[in-house]
């Protein structure tokens, strides 16, 4: 007998199958025929769950061509004509071969007229920015989430996505809160989300570019005016005129935000800024298993007391499972990675990359409760870079999991010793604002000397749930629908 690849399924997949099955023999009372199927049947019957439909649907979708104004930005994306240099275009730093990342292992990127100036932070990733929200102080929100069907683990999002306080909420009286009991009903939560760029400065899509292309490090166009100098010359300046009208050059406010609109349209409409084809999205449509390694590494991903990734990372679907997971909850964390001395602003003990209160975003300086925070990125192709964290100190994917359990119980590890000797903790946050860093969250909640909670071995699962994140997975033709 033909043995079924269902043998082999996880029990919650196997369970999902099975009522599958009797839903659709019920329907004339006969027996289903005993046969193996090319897919799982949970792929593509009524009776698959919400989850596994929505993720199905965002496999199965076709790329739209572009609209014209799609590809304008296209042409500006990847011309580098518009730097200072001439050498430096959107592509060379937010690689498509690379998950829109740079190609390189440097901590942060080189630029400027000569190429050779550095820039303070690492290149974040550009893909998976389409559903950001627009920067705000507000109410704690949550993702919308529900309990799991077996297709997508089983794990309640009451547990999975509960986020405890953090040391950066901000109550309605604008005072900094470090303790828990600051959640309670009668103190509304206020927090900072959404935004571009490490800091939230660009508040949408649309106003991103902006940043790079005026940044004296980065593409280093001095001015506005200089810039729509470039966009005059370009090959595709007729276009600009066709789209947006004759007057479109007749000023630099108005060429430009013709511009980075252009820009955004294009990492809207260009579905390699969002496939949504990982091994995680096919398994999420029930076309793909975990194995028993990934299977763990979610679990502790998710659970509370272990990892707690999943806390500032939510990795479940909505409701409806229209939305998927974007493994980003677009709030500020200050998680204190070590000072990256390769930086050479780093190089002046005076000098702090504080974050959301600067020093390249100004707006919010001075506001010491934002003093250290960094956006929370999507965790999406996490596994397909070279440095992490806002500074790129950490080269290894596996380092990073380790300084989150080993942070607080064995900081002599990730810190340097001081004079006396005693360990400089928290070493790339200026002293003063040291407050903010988060120790209520697990795993932050440990004491040095505790045990961290996560084993060597728990750390490799949670890697290789991670690795599921990367896009382009190719799944096993047997389960394919």
């Amino acid at each position: 007998m033909q043995r079924s690849p269902l043998i082999n399924a996880s029990p919650a997949a196997r369970c999902v199958a099975l009522v599958a099955s009797l839903l659709l023999g019920g329907c004339d009372q006969k027996p289903v025929p005993e046969k193996a199927p090319t897919a799982p049947l949970v792929a593509s019957t009524p009776s698959a769950s919400p989850v596994a439909r929505g993720a199905a649907a965002r496999l199965d979708a076709k790329a739209a061509p572009l609209s014209a104004v799609a590809l304008l930005g296209k042409q500006m994306f990847y011309d580098a004509t518009l730097s200072g240099s001439g050498k430096l275009s959107c592509s060379l730093c937010h690689d498509p071969d690379h998950a829109y990342t740079p190609g390189n292992g440097l901590a942060v990127q080189l630029g400027g007229h000569t190429m050779r100036l550095q820039g303070l932070r690492s290149v974040p990733s550009l893909t998976y920015r389409e559903r950001t929200p627009v920067f705000s102080v507000g109410p704690d929100t949550k993702p919308d989430s529900d309990d799991h069907s077996p297709a997508t683990g089983g794990i309640p999002a009451s547990q999975a996505n509960a986020k405890p306080p953090s040391v950066a909420k901000i109550t309605t009286t604008g005072d900094a809160g470090r303790s828990a009991n600051s959640s309670s009903a009668a103190v509304q939560e206020m927090v900072p989300q959404g935004g571009m760029d490490w800091d939230g400065r660009a508040s949408m899509l649309s106003e991103q570019a902006g940043g790079p292309l005026l940044d004296p490090n980065e593409m280093a166009n001095d001015s506005g005016k200089e810039l729509l100098a470039k966009l005059q010359r370009a090959s595709y300046a007729p276009q600009m005129v066709q789209l947006f009208g004759p007057s479109v050059f007749s000023s630099p406010n108005l060429a430009l935000g013709e511009a980075y609109f252009a820009l955004a349209r294009y990492q809207i409409e260009e579905r390699s800024f969002h496939p949504y084809d990982s091994k995680f999205d096919y398994y999420l449509a029930a076309r793909a298993l975990l194995n028993a390694q990934e299977l763990r590494g979610m679990q502790l991903f998710d659970d509370p007391k272990k990892g707690n990734c999943a806390a500032c990372h939510p990795d479940k679907p909505s409701k409806d499972g229209r939305l998927a997971p974007l493994l980003t909850d677009f709030q500020f964390e200050a998680l204190a990675a070590p000072r990256n001395p390769h930086i050479k602003a780093n190089r002046d003990p005076r000098f702090f990359d504080q974050g959301l209160c600067g020093p390249i975003r100004s707006d919010t300086t001075g506001q010491a409760q934002y003093c250290g925070l960094f956006k929370t990125p999507s965790l999406r192709n996490v596994a397909t870079r070279q440095v992490f964290f806002h500074n790129g100190v950490f080269r290894s994917l596996r380092d990073v999991v380790r300084f989150y359990v080993e942070r607080e119980t064995r900081p002599e590890k990730w810190y340097p010793r001081m004079a006396d000797g005693s360990i400089d903790r928290y070493n790339d946050i200026r002293p003063a604002n040291r407050v903010n860093v988060d120790l209520l969250d697990a795993p932050f909640d440990r004491k040095r000397g505790q045990t961290p909670a996560l084993t060597e071995t728990e750390i490799e699962d949670v890697v290789a749930f991670l690795q599921t994140l990367t896009d382009g997975y190719q799944p096993a033709s047997g389960m394919q629908p």
